[in-house]
This record gives C-alpha cells, sequence and structure tokens, in this order.
C-alpha cells in the first residue's frame, strides 16, 4: 500500500475514534468524577453517586430500611403486602420482582450467562461472579473495626461481628434457642422436624447437615488424612483431629459459668448447661415426655417402637440401650 493511502487509513481510523468518542459522549453526556461512570441522563447519575456517599434517601415505613432508588423501596414493600404478581411457568413459584422471577427461571433452564474468565466457572448471576472473583484476586474489602480482620464479603464480616457482640438474633420458635446464623438455626430446626434431606448413596444413610455426610462417606473410602503427630492416630476431618489432640494437653477450654466444669468440646458445655436451665428441647411426639438431648430421645423411642438394635454375640439376648448390653455381657465374661 502506498505511504499516502497508509497515512490516510492512520487518519480515518483516529477519525473514527473521534467520532464514536463524541457520540458516546452525546449518548451519554453525564459523568461520575469519582469513578469517571458515564450515564445518559443525571438522574441516573444522581442515583450512581449514592454508592459513592452511602445515601439512602427512600425509607420503608413499615420496617423502616432504607433504598437507594425508589424502585427498589417499590419491590420491597410488596414483601410486607404480600403480592406476587409474578409467577413461574414451570412450578408456580410466585415472586415480587420480575428480575427475581428471571434469575429463577434459570434454576429450571440451567442457563448460567457469568462466566469466570480465570476458571471458566459460570453463574447465575453477575453480582455472584463479582464475588467468586475475590478468590482469585485476593480482594477483602471489608474489615471488622474490633480485630480488622478482613472478609471478600459483606454478609461474611456482618455474621463475624457477632462473635464480638454475641448477638444471636436467629430464634427457633420451637424450643426459643438462638442462633447467630440463619444456617445454623435452619439446621438445628432439623432436629424439631426429623428431616435429613442429605443421603448416603452407599448405605442410604441420611443426614441433617451436608458436612456430616461428607465426613460419614469417607467410612466408606476408608480416607483419614488427618493424624496426630503424638500417637500416629488418624482422622477423617481436621476438627476431630484437635479434639484428639486435647486428650494428650489434657487441654478443656470450655468451662461452665454456673458451676465451672470444664470441657474439652464445645457440644458436652452446651449439653451440660441444659441441668442448669432445666432445657429440654426435644419432646417425644407419642407420649410427650422432653429429654434434654436427641440422642435420650431417640433412645427413649425405642420404649414405643420395640426397637432394640443392640444385640449380645455370645447368647444372640437383644436391648434397646447400649449400656444396658454392655452391663450384660459381663455375665459372660464373669
Amino acid at each position: 500500500m502506498p505511504s499516502s493511502c497508509q497515512e490516510h487509513g492512520k487518519c480515518f481510523k483516529q477519525e473514527s475514534n473521534h467520532t464514536d468518542h463524541v457520540k458516546s459522549y452525546k449518548r451519554k453526556p453525564c459523568f461520575c468524577p469519582e469513578c469517571g461512570k458515564r450515564f445518559s441522563t443525571k438522574s441516573y447519575l444522581v442515583q450512581h453517586q449514592r454508592t459513592h456517599t452511602g445515601e439512602k434517601p427512600f425509607s420503608c415505613q413499615e420496617c423502616g430500611k432504607c433504598f437507594i432508588q425508589k424502585s427498589n423501596l417499590i419491590i420491597h414493600q410488596k414483601y410486607h403486602s404480600g403480592e406476587k404478581q409474578f409467577s413461574c411457568s414451570e412450578c408456580g413459584k410466585s415472586f415480587t420482582a420480575k428480575s427475581h422471577l428471571v434469575l429463577h427461571e434459570r434454576s429450571h433452564t440451567g442457563e448460567k450467562p457469568f462466566s469466570c474468565s480465570e476458571c471458566v466457572k459460570c453463574f447465575i448471576t453477575k453480582s455472584h461472579l463479582v464475588r467468586h472473583q475475590r478468590c482469585h484476586t485476593g480482594v477483602k474489602l471489608f474489615s471488622c473495626s474490633e480485630c480488622d480482620k478482613c472478609f471478600s464479603e459483606k454478609s461474611n464480616l456482618v455474621e463475624h461481628q457477632r462473635t464480638h457482640t454475641g448477638e444471636k438474633p436467629f430464634l427457633c420458635s420451637q424450643c426459643g434457642r438462638c442462633f447467630a446464623q440463619k444456617s445454623n438455626l435452619v439446621e438445628h430446626q432439623r432436629t424439631h422436624t426429623g428431616q435429613k434431606p442429605f443421603s448416603c448413596t452407599e448405605c442410604g444413610k441420611s443426614f441433617t447437615q451436608k458436612s456430616i455426610l461428607v465426613t460419614h462417606q469417607k467410612t466408606h473410602t476408608g480416607e483419614k488424612p488427618f493424624s496426630c503427630s503424638e500417637c500416629g492416630k488418624c482422622f477423617p476431618v481436621r476438627s476431630n483431629l484437635v479434639k484428639h489432640q486435647m486428650s494428650h494437653t489434657g487441654e478443656k477450654p470450655f468451662s461452665c459459668q454456673e458451676c465451672g466444669i470444664c470441657f474439652t468440646w464445645k457440644s458436652h458445655l452446651v449439653e451440660h448447661q441444659k441441668i442448669h436451665t432445666g432445657e429440654k428441647p426435644f419432646p417425644c411426639s407419642e407420649c410427650g415426655k422432653s429429654f434434654a438431648r436427641n440422642s435420650h430421645l431417640v433412645e427413649h423411642l425405642r420404649i414405643h417402637t420395640g426397637e432394640k438394635p443392640f444385640s449380645c454375640q455370645e447368647c444372640g439376648k437383644c436391648f434397646s440401650q447400649q449400656t444396658v448390653l454392655v452391663r450384660h455381657q459381663k455375665i459372660h465374661t464373669g
């Protein structure tokens, strides 16, 4: 190509870029001085600037919650009125906002339009992708003012701060027990309902928590990756190793404020404290008798069912409790 043509092409490209810039400026004449983002109208710019200032001028008269945009307030108020005008054609579930329905429909179609450029993992929403990308960048925007610990998500910071305040806002309507996290309340409520949604594909045994299922599955694989440096004993999960190591150190970090008795495990302390409070959150559906521990309720239910799962290998006699079997076996040992 002649040099004159090359020069002409270069000038045309620069002129084209300039034209695009002018068109963009005309299309979005309002820009944010904080981040440089451009908007087509001043009202959009004003709304955007609230993300920098933290201003939320629209408040709900029912609960006091505040919002950056009036449209978000209108959607929120539908939670109080119970209005759900957007229904899913697949399952009939209804939603207060059309955007919520669109997100829900992806659970049926399997659509995940937002993909991570680092690991190609895909997500249903852009916000989920943004949160995920922090695991690659290591960015932790939210820091605790008490201990300076940092988190990649604000929800994790809020949950962490409750360890300082002692706040437990999630109440069980069955027994009155409170929890710092909603997920812990959901797991706890299964002790009342008996729901066990996580099943083992090997043996069919069901569990209330997915983490317990994962631990159980290691009994089939025999996997025990965590070993004790003192005695070499191995464990399927790290938490069991930590608890075991206390048997070497004699450490009992959990003490009862009522009587001073100390325990190696927190779960044992929680069970012990029911002696002082008189709490018995596990009622029998057959006779109404209540128990402090779920394991005691399970043993009691065998009175009604007649189940005797513990059998003596010497004489074949069966028992409803393992402790009774152990006492019986002493007859054979002399």
